[in-house]
């Protein structure tokens, strides 16, 4: 996913492709542009290099939490109550993960949370209406723009049904002039890239659309009940989350009974809709995460006001339970890392230090303001402990992978770069590949068949599978010299336990071919 973004927008700087899209200089048109236009601009300033390009996505990142603290405050007019939303979203599993691997989700839903914030001030609100109308629309128009209608069905309509169930909407009549400009400016910013696209490039949008129209009924099909475990992908937060989502238990508790019902049927609407459509993947579920924060909310706020004298013992076992248990994970992390990895860390002695010393530390206070039941600080620990994760123990398990793999990619791209004649692929050429490597690879076998090159000696890239029929097609006509062989697989690094992740999508043989006298 990060190296497909990636290679568009070095592809917009390179090639100039900012409007006709391209990926490895074939039309890309599946995605709108607005986040490749982010990354490509970022990218001139800091450099067409991984870290310079991941910025983008971790300010993003930091705006998405910063949104959900104004539209918790405006829901809950509680400035606490609105920091521990946006703490638990930006603290989940799967947000976390996302904003690692740079996808495009991360732009559109972080853009339709700030549409909905305005909107909401819309609904709510008499005073601000025309400015309220605009910003919404243009902030989903950036929504789509990022991503198409994804976040308009999972996070839009989800909210819409929500706050009409449970606000109701009234007033509207005053408000037509506002909401006709709404719609109008939403329906502008939202179309008319695809409108450009579809008379500049009218063969090949059809075509992508067609194809893309086709994957959602027949593209990785899972069970109508594929994302019931939602509350899991926030990671540290799961049984916290899972008991925010028993309505009969909080709904008497909580703090504000109807804003507490909103996110819950913001939640579960958004997890249905999800569930409808055939084609599923679990890093779809990300935009849920957010009303999902909102509603874990409600539960956190209520174990820390009312922990010590309205929780019965039964009520502490869950509590007790899951901070409990990212305390043992802090005290076991510096002699499990070292059981496991005593051999690879020798060369990366502060790493393991800094992340011991921090995760060691939060467990030990974790058990002390659990004996003493002081549950903010605890929430608060609990915030440290993930950061701390992030901070420090990420960079040490990232050190000690790319070690190895950063000699294969270094041995990929100088080897490719050095040849002067052209390099080609036979058969599909992974985007990590091609972001290696610095430029775009052509094909020489796709979907419609197979070209073979004008030139009289080049160089292919050919896969293990493809192997055998490179071989029949080329042997001919063709001289056929080995040159070298690539993996650029992220290896596991535990060693103890023999374990590889191995790819054979990122492994290949590099041949150089030159036609017969």
């Amino acid at each position: 996913m990060e190296a497909r973004n990636f290679i568009t927008a070095r592809e917009m700087l390179d090639d100039g492709n900012w409007l006709l899209t391209t990926m490895n200089g074939l039309p890309r048109y599946e995605k709108p542009p607005l986040p490749s236009w982010i990354t490509a601009i970022f990218g001139i300033i800091l450099g067409k290099n991984t870290w310079g390009l991941r910025v983008p996505t971790m300010l993003i990142a930091i705006i998405l939490a910063w949104i959900t603290y104004l539209f918790s405050f405006k829901l809950l007019q509680n400035k606490k109550h609105a920091l521990i939303n946006a703490l638990i979203l930006m603290t989940s599993f799967y947000i976390i993960t996302i904003t690692n691997e740079a996808p495009w989700d991360i732009y559109t839903h972080t853009f339709m949370l700030a549409g909905i914030y305005f909107l909401f001030h819309f609904f709510e609100s008499h005073d601000k209406q025309w400015k309220n109308s605009l910003w919404a629309a243009f902030f989903i128009g950036l929504s789509f723009m990022s991503k198409g209608p994804v976040s308009m069905y999972v996070i839009l309509l989800p909210f819409l049904i929500a706050y009409g169930i449970t606000y109701t909407y009234s007033g509207f009549r005053k408000k037509i002039l506002p909401l006709t400009l709404f719609l109008i400016t939403t329906i502008a910013i939202s179309l008319w890239w695809y409108i450009y696209i579809r008379l500049a490039d009218p063969e090949t949008f059809l075509a992508i659309t067609k194809k893309e129209a086709g994957n959602w009924n027949s593209y990785n099909i899972r069970p109508f009940y594929y994302y019931w475990s939602f509350f899991t992908q926030s990671g540290i937060w799961t049984l916290p989350a899972f008991i925010s989502l028993l309505y009969p238990y909080l709904k008497n508790r909580v703090s504000n009974k109807r804003a507490y019902l909103f996110s819950l049927l913001w939640t579960l609407i958004s997890v249905f809709l999800l569930s409808v459509i055939p084609e599923k993947k679990s890093r779809y579920l990300a935009p849920v995460l957010i009303p999902l924060a909102i509603n874990l909310g409600f539960y956190i706020e209520y174990a820390i006001r009312a922990f010590k004298t309205q929780f019965s013992k039964a009520e502490k076992i869950p509590v007790y339970f899951n901070f409990g248990l990212i305390s043992f994970i802090g005290l076991a992390f510096p002699f499990v890392v070292y059981f496991f990895l005593k051999e690879e860390i020798h060369d990366f002695w502060v790493y393991y230090l800094l992340s011991s010393l921090v995760l060691f530390s939060i467990g030990i206070s974790l058990i002390i303001t659990l004996r003493k039941q002081q549950i903010e600080h605890v929430f608060f620990l609990t915030i440290a402990f993930v950061i701390a994760i992030k901070v420090c123990a990420f960079p040490l398990f990232k050190t000690l992978q790319k070690k190895e793999v950063s000699a294969n990619i270094t041995f990929f791209s100088k080897t490719l770069q050095s040849k002067l004649d052209p390099v080609y692929s036979y058969g599909r050429i992974e985007p990590e590949m091609i972001w290696h490597y610095g430029k775009s690879i052509p094909v020489i076998k796709n979907e419609s068949g197979i070209s073979i090159p004008k030139e009289t000696s080049f160089f292919v890239l050919v896969g293990f599978n493809d192997e055998n029929e490179f071989k029949r097609i080329f042997d001919a006509e063709y001289d056929i010299i080995h040159e070298a062989s690539f993996d650029i697989n992220s290896n596991k690094i535990n060693k103890r336990l023999k374990q590889q992740q191995f790819a054979s999508r990122l492994t290949r043989n590099l041949y150089f071919i030159k036609k017969l006298p």
